[in-house]
């Protein structure tokens, strides 16, 4: 969380940027305000037996400290994804079911489907990406780093597309041309497991 949490701080002014074009211009500022609540939650006093708590004690920070859409699709995402991680430590294998009940959790609550242009875009490739890479044999670090690299490659993708969801839909044929923030986002969290996983 450590390393999402500075992504997400190097990248606010780029999500800020890209979230002014189609949005609100707040996907930057409410994203920090959210991992720095997250940093401090999960500061010294909190013990977590399960990698499952501490994502679920994630979400739950990010549902009551970010505003908008992000705040409650984010949260629902790391509570989904902790409620299948039991186990002091997760593998890959883990993992790969954890993200998939994220993914669905996200898209539950968004209702939002591939090339609607939302966070969805990033996110479904990165956890089928995961999945395959499991499914292959890879590793942890490995999975993850082909996760991050669909997420980039997610997003880069909704440039062209006109968006069907959330603030930007109002914006009709406006909204092509512009990078999605949940979508950039998305990328940076999966960036940050790769970078941490491979050092792992």
């Amino acid at each position: 969380m450590a390393a999402v949490a500075a992504a997400v701080s190097a990248h606010k002014d780029e999500l800020t940027e890209l979230d002014a074009a189609i949005g609100d211009a707040d996907h930057g500022a409410n994203l920090q305000r959210g991992f720095t609540a997250v940093t401090v939650a999960l500061g010294a006093e909190f013990e977590p037996e399960t990698v499952g708590q501490l994502l679920t004690k994630v979400g739950m920070t990010l549902i009551s400290s970010v505003g908008g859409a992000s705040g409650p699709l984010y949260g629902s995402a790391f509570r989904a994804v902790g409620k299948q991680l039991a186990t002091p430590e997760a593998d890959a294998d883990q993992l790969a079911i954890a993200l998939r009940a994220g993914l669905d959790s996200v898209r539950a609550l968004g209702a939002a489907a591939a090339g609607d242009k939302t966070m969805v875009d990033a996110l479904m490739p990165a956890v089928q990406a995961f999945d395959d890479a499991v499914a292959s044999g890879l590793g942890l670090a490995d999975a993850a780093r082909a996760a991050a690299d669909a997420a980039e490659a997610g997003a880069r993708a909704t440039v062209p597309l006109q968006a069907r969801k959330g603030r930007a839909s109002y914006l009709g044929e406006r909204s092509i041309g512009h990078q999605d923030p949940g979508a950039t986002s998305t990328a940076l969290i999966f960036a940050a497991l790769a970078e941490v996983t491979a050092g792992a």
